[in-house]
């Protein structure tokens, strides 16, 4: 009961957006003061004390479920209430600004980070959910390319979500978008046996047209009905969100290599931050999730061996759009340390 109450505080952020949504309209001075939820979230990430402690194995599952199941709704919600906001008020006034801030942030840290749980659960049902989760961001194609493409191929060159060393997090933002698109793409006309972009095979049976034409159906029937001012704020806050999601990618492998066939703990960053690992429901433990990666995010364990961000991931994804060099600096650091992506000893040096 302990440890799901700490979980709990992964509601602060969408709640919050909810309360200000909800409660909107507010005048100029008085929606700004909102975003103080995010600039106290890093705040406390940034001097959050280490959690170490391994998860029991007695847990029971369905309340960590439930958790996810409560996020998720409130994920729809706020897009909702934020696209109403906009269509009321109009896209360029302080609520309708400020709410693309919060839900954005909200859709990156807590809509994609359930989508990413779901996505990776046996359940056909909760995987449904998950890629529901995905269209709200305007990147479904996720499900296909995380889940069969980077959990295979991660650490190596063929994939475009690991980062390289020395890489620059807009060039990798820039170059880990499309070409992780153009591999959920080609993994699905694989799949369904497809040679040609035009094969109707690829087009009534391939997942990431499907996911293609829900998020956007979604998108031009708000235009559409609500006009362009809410369309806007509803692209807007899917591109914040996913500009996060990168930042995230962008540090959880950067600069890694992998020389074996199956992932190693060594292969993924991790953080020890105790804010990072309940406020993301577990998120901050890649290592252990790479090397299980259908372990529930409760039962995910500490480990020793993985290489450690300088913060949590609320301070590292700041570093990673704001101070890039300062952020390169303390990984580089960490990979000499521990002797890992490019300081490993080579096979011949090892002999």
């Amino acid at each position: 009961m302990g440890i799901w109450a700490l979980h709990l505080l992964c509601f602060v952020l969408p709640v919050g957006c909810t309360l200000f949504l909800a409660t909107a309209p507010h005048p100029w001075y008085g929606a700004f003061p909102w975003l103080l939820v995010v600039a106290i979230s890093v705040a406390l990430d940034m001097r959050s004390p280490a959690e170490r402690r391994q998860p029991l194995a007695t847990l029971p599952g369905w309340p960590f479920d439930g958790v996810l199941y409560a996020l998720a709704a409130l994920q729809l919600l706020n897009v909702g209430l934020l696209v109403r906001i906009a269509a009321l008020e109009g896209a360029w006034t302080a609520d309708a600004i400020v709410g693309v801030i919060l839900v954005g942030i909200s859709s990156g840290y807590s809509g994609f980070v359930v989508a990413h749980e779901l996505i990776h659960r046996s359940s056909p049902r909760l995987q449904m959910l998950g890629r529901l989760m995905l269209c709200t961001t305007l990147y479904e194609h996720f499900f296909t390319e995380h889940v069969r493409g980077h959990h295979s191929r991660v650490g190596t060159e063929e994939d475009p979500a690991t980062a390289r060393f020395g890489e620059h997090s807009d060039l990798f933002f820039l170059r880990t978008v499309p070409a992780q698109f153009r591999s959920a793409w080609r993994l699905e006309a694989k799949r369904v046996g497809a040679t040609r972009w035009w094969d109707p095979r690829l087009l009534l049976r391939s997942r990431v047209v499907h996911g293609l034409v829900a998020e956007w159906s979604v998108a031009f029937a708000i235009a559409a009905l609500l006009g362009v001012g809410p369309f806007v704020v509803y692209l807007l806050q899917a591109l914040l969100a996913v500009r996060l999601l990168e930042a995230v990618n962008y540090f959880e492998h950067w600069g890694l290599s992998r020389t074996t066939r199956r992932v190693r703990t060594i292969d993924s960053w991790d953080t020890d931050s105790w804010f990072t690992l309940y406020t993301l429901v577990g998120l901050s433990r890649h290592a252990d999730h790479h090397a299980y990666a259908a372990r529930p995010y409760q039962q995910l364990r500490y480990v020793a061996e993985s290489p450690k961000l300088p913060y949590g991931y609320f301070g590292t994804v700041l570093l990673a759009l704001f101070r890039k060099q300062h952020l390169r600096r303390l990984l580089t650091k960490e990979l000499e340390r521990r002797q890992l992506g490019p300081f490993a000893p080579s096979e011949s040096s090892a002999a």
